[in-house]
């Protein structure tokens, strides 16, 4: 049903009678606002393809970005591994370098005091070369003094082998006159053996003949037993073939003949019948065998020492029985001892040997 709007109708038609134009210039402005429109409509249009085209490429932009931030995440997460490791290793460094730093110390107080002994060796080696120049200087004078002490040696050497021919003379001569004193007391103790058939009672002892005091005597008697008349006889005979000859007569001073008692009974007794005995062997000695002693009777002589002597302790029998005895002793010259020692001494020395003695003494 169409509606009519008599009002407007005419007021329109009033206008189209009153003012002409309005209607065009109305429908102009309202195509106007319509193509306004539709151009806003065509730029938003336009603009929204512009923007979703913009859109998109951010979006993809955007997925890149986030793409490339996720291999950024990827490459920090393995360089703050790669750190890490890296901060471990220089911890793990610089405690070696600590320790080497340490030891760099230790080195240098090491070196510093090998740097002091080798200082110190330098002056010890410059000081000994100092005193091996000085020995060196010694030494020189050493080897002067040396030819000259060779040539001393020389002289010495010829003086020693003629002292050493002397000596061995000199030796000799002593030995001879030991010899003939051992060869006469064996030749007495033998003769005593032979005669008794007994060794226990004669003895060689400090270079005397030792005889026990039943030999020769009864107990407390000073006169000889008739069983030793034999062995005395031999005595005679031995001491003659010794004194006969003059090697052997040049050596002796004297034969004693001793007699010795144990500390029983009466000293003076003791003394008195020690002295009768000695003197009761020698009067049979030089009175028996057709006088063969009596020529050497300045060569003998008797002596009683009682108790005074001991060669064993007189708290035993057996010991008071080796103190009672009978010893007969070969008293050697000193002179002839000492003629020895003085051709010794007589011996001509070299002038150096002789300066030197001097200057000893």
């Amino acid at each position: 049903m169409r509606r009519c709007y008599s009002g407007r109708t005419d007021a329109m038609v009033e206008s189209r009678e009153g003012e002409q134009g309005f209607w065009p210039s109305y429908a102009d402005m309202m195509s106007a606002v319509a193509l306004i429109l539709f151009f806003l409509m065509l730029l938003s249009y336009i603009s929204n393809m512009i923007t979703g085209n913009n859109l998109k490429d951010t979006e993809q932009q955007l997925g890149e970005t986030r793409i490339q931030l996720m291999e950024r995440e990827k490459e920090l997460n393995e360089l703050e591994s790669t750190l890490a490791l890296t901060k471990q290793q220089v911890e793990e460094a610089a405690s070696e370098l600590e320790k080497v730093s340490i030891d760099l110390d230790e080195v240098k107080l090491t070196l510093a005091a090998k740097e002091e002994d080798l200082a110190a060796q330098d002056k010890l080696l410059a000081d000994q070369k100092a005193m091996l120049d000085d020995q060196e200087a010694v030494l020189k004078d050493q080897e002067s003094k040396l030819s000259q002490q060779q040539a001393l040696i020389g002289e010495q050497e010829n003086y020693l082998q003629a002292a050493t021919e002397e000596i061995l003379e000199l030796r000799g001569q002593m030995e001879t006159i030991v010899g003939v004193r051992r060869s006469v007391l064996e030749q007495i103790r033998d003769s005593v053996v032979a005669v008794m058939g007994d060794s226990s009672k004669v003895k060689i002892d400090n270079g005397n003949i030792v005889l026990s005091e039943g030999v020769f005597f009864d107990v407390g008697s000073y006169a000889i037993k008739p069983d030793a008349i034999p062995m005395l006889n031999q005595l005679i005979d031995v001491f003659q073939r010794f004194l006969s000859d003059e090697g052997n007569r040049q050596y002796v001073d004297s034969i004693v003949i001793s007699g010795h008692a144990d500390s029983t009974g009466n000293v003076q007794d003791n003394r008195t019948l020690s002295s009768a005995r000695a003197n009761a062997v020698l009067g049979y000695l030089l009175d028996n065998g057709g006088g063969k002693l009596q020529q050497y009777a300045s060569s003998f002589c008797a002596s009683g020492y009682g108790d005074t002597r001991p060669v064993a302790s007189n708290d035993t029998e057996e010991g008071r029985a080796q103190n009672r005895r009978i010893e007969i002793s070969i008293i050697l010259k000193d002179e002839s001892i000492m003629n020895i020692v003085n051709n010794y001494l007589e011996l001509e020395l070299p002038a150096n040997v002789q300066a030197e003695a001097q200057a000893a003494g």
